[in-house]
């Protein structure tokens, strides 16, 4: 009992640590727009250093496992990286400069309830709402959808009123002291963002069946977006001052993107996934947006609205009615393969479709 209790008791620390990085993120790449750099040299770094952690563990660990490469793999890879990298970290940092990262984090837990909506268009799920699991996960994606439209169309007032010294508001935040927050703009930003995300969640799960290295996978991924990026960057960011790292600030923000949100985080949840599971983790996804409005409001000195906490609330409602909703499928779907060898291989199968995938 005392191994059991113990074993629990690391889980717990684990996933509040893993809901503590993908936290620090948020916070440090909102500190890197505020000090000035560039929206398509950051990602770049970014997938740089993970690119260089991870493909040497894919090409050791790997090395028994990977099928051998296809030019159609590597269009799915390429395409993988548009949606999972290029899109996906391209909105985001588009929404959280002109939004801010509490409620970035609140929408990302949207993405279950849109992933359901792409797979079930896609005819990859299915909602049967004469069960009670069918019509937990419709009215969830309902209310995570409602809730990302109300943060996106209603502000609302503020709930704390904060006076922050002039001083500190320049040094933390340059760009907006002279251009207002466009809030809408940001959210539909984030909208795009939560929407590249889930595809590339939808889009991935046949690849990895053909493509089960999931390392190796994951550094391709990277290769292409770093590539993609890269070719963002000749068009839009031609001033090669841009591409210097001006201070050991922003080093530490770029070295904490790089190695802490992906090569620790990818590391930390396939740990936590293997031990809890892909619904116990997701469960704990809402701590991380508390944690990132506390660190916002003590470190960036952000303002929290009523709009956002109201839209927060649905989408985190959603977001647990979705995943109780699959849980009881998937309690339902097991009972009936233990009379069924044919339902018991179907089930087999859509495990593996819903295996964990890696956050970009």
């Amino acid at each position: 009992m005392a191994i059991i209790a113990t074993e629990k008791v690391k889980l717990l620390v684990a996933l509040l640590t893993l809901q503590l990085c993908f936290a620090g993120y948020h916070i440090v790449s909102r500190l890197a727009l505020n000090i000035g750099v560039s929206q398509v040299v950051y990602p770049v770094y970014r997938n740089l250093i993970a690119l260089v952690l991870l493909s040497p563990f894919a090409y050791v660990l790997e090395k028994n496992q990977r099928p051998p490469l296809t030019f159609s793999l590597l269009v799915q890879f390429f395409l993988l990286a548009l949606l999972g990298i290029t899109a996906n970290q391209g909105f985001y940092l588009l929404g959280l400069y002109y939004a801010s990262p509490t409620f970035a984090s609140a929408m990302q837990n949207s993405v279950p309830a849109i992933t359901f909506i792409l797979a079930l268009a896609l005819r990859l799920e299915e909602a049967n709402i004469t069960r009670r699991d069918g019509l937990a996960k419709v009215l969830g994606t309902i209310a995570s959808v409602g809730g990302a439209t109300v943060i996106t169309l209603y502000k609302g007032p503020p709930l704390l009123h904060l006076q922050m010294d002039q001083t500190q508001g320049d040094t933390l935040d340059v760009d907006q002291s002279t251009k207002a927050q466009n809030w809408t703009w940001g959210c539909i930003y984030l909208l795009g963002h939560c929407l590249s995300w889930a595809g590339w969640i939808v889009f991935q799960a046949p690849v990895v069946k053909k493509y089960p290295a999931k390392l190796t996978l994951t550094s391709f991924t990277c290769f292409f977006g770093l590539i993609q990026f890269l070719i963002i960057a000749a068009f839009a960011e031609d001033d090669f001052e841009n591409w210097k790292i001006q201070s050991l600030e922003e080093l530490s923000i770029i070295l904490y993107a790089g190695i802490i949100a992906s090569g620790v985080v990818i590391s930390l949840q396939t740990w936590c996934i293997q031990k809890g599971g892909p619904v116990f983790v997701a469960v704990f996804q809402p701590v991380q947006t508390i944690l990132v409005a506390f660190m916002a409001v003590l470190i960036l000195g952000d303002q929290l609205y009523s709009g956002g906490l109201i839209g927060a609330i649905f989408i985190v409602l959603g977001l647990y009615l979705v995943l109780w909703g699959k849980n009881n499928e998937k309690k339902v779907t097991k009972s009936s393969s233990l009379t069924n060898p044919l339902l018991k291989a179907e089930e087999e199968n859509k495990e593996i479709d819903a295996a964990p995938k890696d956050i970009p």
